[in-house]
C-alpha cells in the first residue's frame, strides 16, 4: 500500500514511536510518505535517523501562503462539491474566538494543499498521529481528496478539551481511530456515540528488536536513577527534585540523571542551585536512542513523576532493558507498571510516596531489582513488540483501503472494539 503519515511536527527527539512505525511499515514492503504541518526546531536533531526522516518529509507551512492559496483554487475548481463540503466541515468544527477561526481557515488551506500532494503520490490511506490540529487537517484532507484517514490518539491533552477539538466528530468520520491504551480508548468512547465505538481500536506503541532482544545489563550497585522526558510542568520534575532533597537530608545516597530539555530547565537549574543538589542531579539535555539506552543501563530504575501522560515509551524502553520503573498512577501507566512486581506506582504529586519508592530503589539488593526487571521485560515483549503492533495497524489500514472490516483478525481479544455492531465507513464524498 501507499500510506501517508501526518503529524504537527516531524521528526523530533521525542517521536521515536512514530519513526519506529514508519520504519516497520516500510520494512514490510509498504511505501510511506511523511508530511508535517511545520518543521521542528533544530535542537531536536539528535541522530542521523531524525535527519534522514526530516530530509524526506514534506513541510506544509514551508510552501508559503501563495502556494496554499493556489491549491485551494485548484481544488475548488476541480472538486467544488467536496471542497465546499470541507469548508462547511471546517466551520462546523471550529473553536470559539476570532483567533481560532483564523486557525481553522489555515487548517482548511493546509488540507487543500495536502489533498493535492496525496493525490499526486497515489496515497491510499492517510494516518495521523495526535488528535488535535493535525487531525483536523487530516479530516479536512480526507473530505477534499477522498482518501480515507485514521488518527492515533495518545492523550492526554486532547482529553482536556475534546469538544473544542471535535474529537467525537473526528472519530466518527475516520476509517478507524487507534488508541495507545485501554484508558485512552475509554476516553475516546466517552466522547463518541456508541454506534461509532466500532471504529476505536487499540494499537500500542512498540519497541523494535534493538530493545526487545537485548540482554538486560546487570543492575549497578551505585544509587543511580534516571528520568527521561521533556522538561515541562506536566512532567513533575520539581516534585522529583524535592524527593532528592529529602533523601539527601536523610543521608540517603542517590544520584538522578535528567535526560531531556524544555521550558522548565531554568526553574530546575535554579532549584538545584538553591538546594545545592549539584552532586545528586545532573542535566544531560536530549539524547538519541543509544544515549538513552546507555543512561538506562547505568541506572537501577527509571523514575517518572508526571502529572499528565499518555503511555510513555521510555517506560517500555526501561522495562525492556530489565529496569523497574517508578511512575505515577495516571492514564495508561498502570497498564504497564504493576506495583511491587515490575516497579512502583505512586499517587501523582505525592512527594512522600515518591521519596519512599526512590529510597527502596536505591537501597534494595540488586537481585531483587533484577527479578523485577525480568518481570518488566517479559511484559514488554508480550504487549509492545513493534512488529505485532504494526501488523494490527496494517490490517486496519488495509481494511480501510478495501472498505471491509471483516478481514480483521485479532490474536489479542482485548483489542476488539466494545460494540455489537460493525459500523461501515461512510464514503468520503458523502461525509
Amino acid at each position: 500500500m501507499i500510506i501517508a503519515y501526518l503529524t504537527n511536527q516531524y521528526a523530533r527527539a521525542s517521536d521515536t514511536f512514530i519513526r519506529s512505525e514508519v520504519k516497520q511499515l516500510r520494512a514490510t514492503g509498504h511505501t510511506v510518505h511523511t508530511y508535517s504541518v511545520r518543521r521542528p526546531a533544530d535542537d531536536q536533531l539528535i541522530s542521523n535517523e531524525v535527519r534522514r526522516e526530516r530530509a524526506g518529509t514534506h513541510y506544509i507551512l514551508e510552501q508559503g501562503l501563495a502556494r496554499l492559496a493556489v491549491s485551494f483554487l485548484q481544488e475548488i475548481f476541480r472538486h467544488p462539491r467536496r471542497t465546499l463540503g470541507a469548508a462547511r466541515l471546517a466551520w462546523m468544527t471550529r473553536q470559539h474566538g476570532i483567533d481560532r477561526v483564523f486557525r481553522q481557515v489555515a487548517y482548511f488551506f493546509e488540507a487543500c494543499h495536502l489533498a493535492r500532494q496525496l493525490r499526486s503520490a497515489g496515497v491510499e490511506h492517510l494516518h495521523n498521529h495526535f488528535a488535535d490540529n493535525s487531525a483536523t487537517v487530516a479530516m479536512l484532507t480526507s473530505h477534499i481528496g477522498g482518501v480515507p484517514y485514521s488518527t492515533q490518539v495518545h492523550g492526554p491533552h486532547i482529553f482536556y478539551a475534546p469538544a473544542a477539538w471535535a474529537l467525537g466528530e473526528k472519530i466518527q468520520r475516520s476509517a478507524f481511530t487507534s488508541c495507545i491504551s485501554h484508558f485512552c480508548r475509554s476516553q475516546c468512547m466517552a466522547f463518541t456515540p456508541a454506534e461509532a465505538w466500532g471504529r476505536i481500536h487499540i494499537v500500542h506503541c512498540g519497541l523494535d528488536a534493538n530493545f526487545l532482544e537485548s540482554e538486560a545489563p546487570p543492575i549497578p550497585d551505585a544509587p543511580n536513577l534516571v528520568c527521561v522526558g521533556r522538561l515541562s510542568k506536566e512532567k513533575g520534575h520539581l516534585v522529583l527534585l524535592e524527593a532528592v532533597r529529602r533523601l539527601a537530608v536523610d543521608g540517603i545516597a542517590v544520584k538522578v540523571t535528567l535526560v531531556g530539555d524544555g521550558p522548565m530547565r531554568q526553574a530546575i537549574e535554579a532549584f538545584i542551585q538553591q538546594h545545592r543538589l549539584d552532586g545528586q542531579v545532573r542535566l544531560l539535555g536530549w539524547r538519541d536512542s543509544e544515549g538513552v539506552r546507555q543512561e538506562l543501563s547505568r541506572a537501577r530504575a527509571l523514575v517518572l513523576t508526571s502529572f499528565s501522560e499518555g503511555l510513555p515509551v521510555v517506560i517500555m524502553e526501561a522495562m525492556a532493558l530489565g529496569r523497574p520503573a517508578i511512575a505515577t498512577t495516571i492514564a495508561g501507566v498502570p497498564e504497564l507498571v504493576q506495583h511491587g512486581v515490575n516497579g512502583w506506582l505512586i499517587p501523582p504529586g505525592s512527594i512522600e510516596d515518591l521519596t519512599a519508592a526512590m529510597r527502596e530503589a536505591v537501597t534494595a539488593p540488586p537481585d531483587k531489582l533484577a527479578a523485577m526487571g525480568r518481570a518488566a521485560a517479559d511484559q514488554i515483549r508480550a504487549a509492545h513488540d513493534i512488529r505485532k503492533e504494526v501488523a494490527v495497524l496494517e490490517q486496519l489500514i488495509a481494511a480501510s483501503v478495501t472498505g471491509s472490516v471483516k478481514t480483521l483478525v485479532y490474536e489479542d481479544t482485548t483489542r476488539i472494539p466494545l460494540t455489537l455492531v460493525n459500523v461501515p465507513a461512510e464514503p468520503a464524498d458523502k461525509r
